[in-house]
């Protein structure tokens, strides 16, 4: 697809809140006007494409920031996020001629280590109550950048919105998720600012580094975050139809036919919302994206489109519940809900305005236990729906969530799971393509159902899991309740059913795809991980997996008491092992009801380095890795089959200072 260029700017937009697509965002109306009688906002944006965009394939790949970090070039092309020209990764994305595009929608973010920011209009004299938790266990992860530790006593939180009035603030604090709230004996809290409040831990007993502090304020001056929603409608739209001034229309030329919205997690999450919410309308009544790939969403929303937003808030079982989010409509059809009395739908607006896109969800087995992932398959009095045609949902089986990453604390049971899906990911990604462009169906949807029997409760998953040696089996996950959002904390009500996966005798999962890793196993790997003690014993720990290997040989396997066939008794040599990998992945591109099905492996090294046994968790991916590519790719290029080859990390993407003139939307283009 020849050379690359990235250009980096700021848009420049406005809106106008009186018209009917704007009409719906929280607080628009109260903000400040230009004398057009419009709000304005900044965002940054960036984009990366070939310089020659004839040489492309024509889509644009809006990869929703996650905090506004970019995280499509790390997980579909193994390199840094951002889109850095030093940095094209294995090239998966420049290779098949893609436009990648990211703009900042989270105005409350700050600036900073590459971060896409936007800047959006605050409403003073505004008050309301806010709720804000606190973990303050220092493990290296998400969640934790809004901490400070003081000392093992003391630690700062710092709150996302200004405090307006510090008489009638609380804090409580509780051990686990559904303890109650408790005022307990030396828990004080006062605020060193109006942005930041020291928390001293209780002297009493029974309150450790995992323990939830909840903080609850009057709050003021909220931002209007629901902007996010209509600045990336509208730059997608502009870069995708407009000719004047647009970066990818050279000489007034449209060269782009098709936008796809692609979302990790959180940004899967905002891809949901912004079609829910009737935002994938532009004001000429035209399609803003013709498909979307959530990633790891579950069944959740966000908290953007709210008076005082708390965009990075996401609910698991153990951390961040109960925040708004998450409440009905779950799935893409629409369903009515006796529990909350409302019928809805995520496809129901835009399919009301003729603009629904095509829609390949994907999740992992994570997403089941925190996301709740089964309220996408499920009605909400527990049975299998049918999906829309527009609409393929996939879940793989034994992975989780997010990407491995080493803990600086000993906060889980159990070893960490570092399996990942980004083959799956680029797969979906080409799948997605086809489909909107030229037609090509996608395969049926690949879900555990209960029809089949691989979707249970919780009490049928802990009944049919391995009983083994010094393995603790969850009994929560993330439940969900009807909410009412009116007052802080929440009040809750009737339950949702929610399930989970059923497993195999190993206790690897069934239903859905399953990993090569899962079918070739020399372990189990789980999409749960507990918290070990000292950190909220028992409760789930965020979105991270875990791995239980198998014992090595029968006779460790006997001492130990462990009833799954250890290692040397399931394969005769290493060889057998390998071949049964190699197979499964051969199986797995071959069928053609998955979605790698439409892709090809690289070749096998015909003389690979030796290896060596093991189920170190430290280096069984290392060997799964090098037995198809002994030069040491990423855990996921087994499956990379879209690539006929990989490329060097200069691979003919080079930067460009050609930006211009795309830093302003033209005024013509505004509403």
């Amino acid at each position: 697809m020849g050379n690359y260029e990235r250009l980096h700017r700021t848009v420049f937009g406005e809106l106008d809140p009186r018209h009917r697509l704007n009409a719906g965002i929280v607080n628009l109306d109260k903000a400040a006007r230009n004398p057009r009688g419009h709000v304005e906002y900044h965002s940054d944006f960036r984009i990366l494409k070939p310089l020659d965009l004839d040489r492309g394939n024509g889509c644009l790949v809006y990869d929703v920031p996650n905090r506004s970090n970019q995280p499509i070039m790390a997980r579909l092309n193994g390199a840094p996020d951002g889109g850095h020209p030093q940095h094209a990764g294995n090239g998966f994305l420049m290779r098949r001629g893609f436009t990648m595009v990211w703009s900042g929608w989270q105005g409350d973010v700050p600036p900073g280590a590459d971060r896409l920011t936007a800047r959006f209009p605050t409403i003073p004299g505004i008050t309301g109550m806010v709720r804000e938790e606190f973990i303050a266990e220092a493990t290296g992860l998400l969640g934790d950048s809004n901490i400070q530790e003081l000392s093992e006593e003391r630690f700062v939180g710092t709150l996302v919105y200004p405090v307006a009035d510090p008489a009638g603030a609380t804090l409580t604090v509780r051990e686990r998720e559904a303890d109650p709230r408790a005022t307990p004996p030396g828990l004080a809290w006062r605020l060193i600012d109006d942005r930041h409040v020291e928390i001293t831990r209780p002297t009493a007993p029974g309150f450790d580094r995992g323990a939830i502090y909840e903080f609850v304020y009057r709050a003021r001056d909220p931002i209007v975050i629901g902007i996010g929603f209509a600045a990336i409608r509208d730059i997608v739209s502009f870069l995708r139809y407009g000719t004047k001034d647009n970066p990818l229309a050279p000489q007034e030329r449209l060269c782009i036919r098709r936008a796809l919205g692609f979302g990790i997690s959180q940004s899967g999450r905002v891809l949901r919302d912004l079609v829910y919410l009737g935002f994938n309308e532009d004001f000429a009544g035209r399609q803003v994206f013709d498909g979307i790939l959530p990633v790891v969403a579950g069944s959740r929303r966000t908290c953007i489109n709210w008076q005082f937003a708390q965009a990075g808030r996401y609910s698991r079982q153990h951390e961040d519940h109960s925040y708004g989010h998450d409440q009905f409509s779950f799935s893409y059809p629409t369903l009515s809900d006796p529990i909350s009395g409302r019928a809805d739908g995520i496809l129901q607006r835009a399919r009301d305005a003729g603009v629904c896109p095509k829609v390949l969800h994907f999740d992992t087995e994570s997403d089941l236990w925190q996301a709740r992932s089964s309220l996408i398959v499920t009605d909400t009095s527990g049975a299998d729906i049918a999906m829309p045609d527009e609409v393929r949902v996939y879940t793989v089986g034994g992975v989780p969530h997010a990407a491995f990453r080493p803990l600086t604390k000993p906060v889980t049971q159990l070893p960490g799971n570092r399996l990942g899906c980004g083959a799956f990911m680029r797969a979906l990604l080409v799948v997605l393509l086809e489909w909107v462009e030229h037609g090509a169906a996608p395969p049926a949807s690949r879900f555990p159902s209960r029809a089949d029997g691989t979707l249970v409760t919780l009490a049928e998953a802990r009944a049919m899991f391995p009983k083994l040696p010094q393995v603790n089996f969850p009994n929560v996950l993330n439940e969900l309740r009807l909410r009412d959002h009116s007052v802080e904390p929440p009040i809750e009500s009737i339950a949702y059913p929610v399930f989970v996966r059923a497993t195999d005798a190993d206790g690897n999962a069934l239903g859905g795809i399953r990993h090569p890793m899962v079918d070739a196993p020399l372990a189990t790997h789980t999409g749960w991980s507990l918290r070990a003690c000292r950190y909220g014993e028992g409760d789930l720990f965020t979105i991270q997996g875990s791995m239980i290997p198998f014992a090595t040989t029968e006779a460790e396997r006997q001492r130990a008491g462990d009833p799954r066939p250890s290692v040397e008794a399931r394969y005769a040599s290493h060889d057998v092992w390998a071949a049964r990998l190699a197979a499964a992945t051969d199986r797995l591109v071959a069928d053609r009801s998955s979605p790698l099905s439409n892709v090809s492996l690289p070749k096998t090294n015909d003389n690979p380095k030796p290896l060596v046994w093991t189920t170190d968790p430290e280096k069984i991916i290392t060997d799964w890795r090098l037995l198809r590519h002994p030069q040491g790719y990423d855990s996921d290029s087994i499956l990379t089959g879209s690539l006929d080859a990989f490329v060097r990390s200069d691979s003919g993407c080079r930067r460009r200072n050609r930006a211009a003139r795309c830093g302003r939307f033209p005024r013509d283009r505004l509403p």
